[in-house]
């Protein structure tokens, strides 16, 4: 069977949804992102109205400013049905334990609605902004991350894990010798709250379809899902695939796209190392790795808007939703053609959250 007819399959199995179309449903979601100068002054306007259109997420995320979870508490108490989730958490910002406190805190204010989206980054930001060491096995530490999350969340037991990153109690050679495996004071509401990752290389990918609910990709391209073929072979039951998408309503296509090349132009150039920059690495996967190149020059030389503009208009369209409204929906029956069980919108107006809504029926 066909790689695309058999996750077209799998991903109606997973949803359990089918729209008017015949396929399978996506579930659609809001993506906020993080804050730039200060806080994002439509965000709560957009998540209420995503809301009250049916939309099934909301998603806020963070870098080197605003964070996470406090947008989304603040969300969470002017709604009562979207579930919330961040895209991503920063794995180096805070313990496991840290980390799971927030979630599972949110989750009782929010009445089960929480989902915990986790990402590593990069060198650059977990060592120039957090001040931690980037791990030497990313696979290895991400995966004693989540185990450590998931002990906290069944309760079962006091922590306990003797690994390379995260150890509990701690035994290095600072330790005292005398910390005290612990578990949560509060109750969990649930044991199974979602965990997904963010992740981009192959590996990172295929451990995270064993250990996690989820998986974040940071670009999809509807028309190149074999790029992920081998790392997505064995999917387990409800697993979620939730890549995100700018998408706007517009008459110029071009206009649109200037949005999704900033974003690619900051990411592709800035994001990283010239030497390590897993997103430029990504994108070279995709097929663009010349491209790639050309960005990280321009932006490291400090010619930012020339890096902007050297992204291919080809490649910012394939891994969006840019357009009037008849060409987005065909072009979404491409993204429904494929193993994403929920498409998460980067959108700037009402507008475009409608008509998206709409066209996922």
């Amino acid at each position: 069977m066909p790689y695309s007819l058999l996750m077209h399959r799998q991903v109606s199995a997973r949803t359990g949804l089918t729209g008017t179309h015949g396929g399978p449903l996506m579930r659609l979601g809001l993506a906020l992102g993080y804050w730039g100068r200060g806080p994002g002054r439509d965000h709560l306007a957009l998540a209420t109205e995503a809301e009250r259109l049916g939309y099934d997420s909301v998603w806020t995320a963070e870098a080197w400013g605003s964070d996470a979870f406090t947008p989304l508490t603040w969300i969470a108490a002017h709604t009562s049905r979207i579930r919330l989730g961040t895209a991503i958490a920063q794995m180096a910002a805070r313990s496991p334990t840290a980390t799971a406190m927030h979630a599972l805190t949110l989750d009782h204010l929010s009445g089960g609605r929480m989902m915990l989206g986790l990402g590593l980054s990069g060198p650059q930001v977990v060592e120039g902004w957090y001040g931690r060491p980037f791990p030497a096995s990313p696979l290895t530490a991400t995966r004693e991350y989540v185990d450590v999350i998931r002990q906290v969340l069944r309760r079962e037991a006091p922590v306990l894990l003797d690994g390379r990153f995260h150890s509990h109690p701690y035994r290095g050679p600072d330790a005292t010798g005398i910390g005290k495996a612990l578990k949560p004071i509060t109750h969990p509401l649930r044991a199974d709250l979602p965990v997904l990752l963010g992740a981009e290389g192959p590996k990172n990918i295929a451990q995270t379809t064993r250990i996690a609910d989820g998986w974040l990709p940071l670009y999809w391209s509807p028309a190149r899902t074999d790029v992920y073929q081998a790392s997505l072979t064995a999917l387990p039951e409800n697993f979620m695939i939730a890549p995100m998408a700018r998408a706007e309503v517009c008459d110029d296509v071009a206009q649109g796209l200037l949005p999704v090349k900033a974003m690619l132009g900051f990411y592709i150039g800035g994001m990283g190392h010239a030497a390590r920059n897993f997103h430029a690495d990504l994108m070279a996967r995709m097929g663009y790795a010349e491209e790639a190149r050309r960005i990280q020059e321009l932006f490291l030389a400090g010619r930012k808007e020339e890096a902007v503009l050297a992204v291919p208009d080809a490649f910012a369209d394939e891994i969006s939703l840019i357009g009037p409204r008849e060409r987005i929906a065909e072009r979404l029956d491409l993204w429904r053609g494929g193993p994403v069980t929920d498409l998460l919108l980067t959108a700037p107006d009402p507008r475009t959250l409608r008509v998206l809504a709409e066209l996922n029926t």
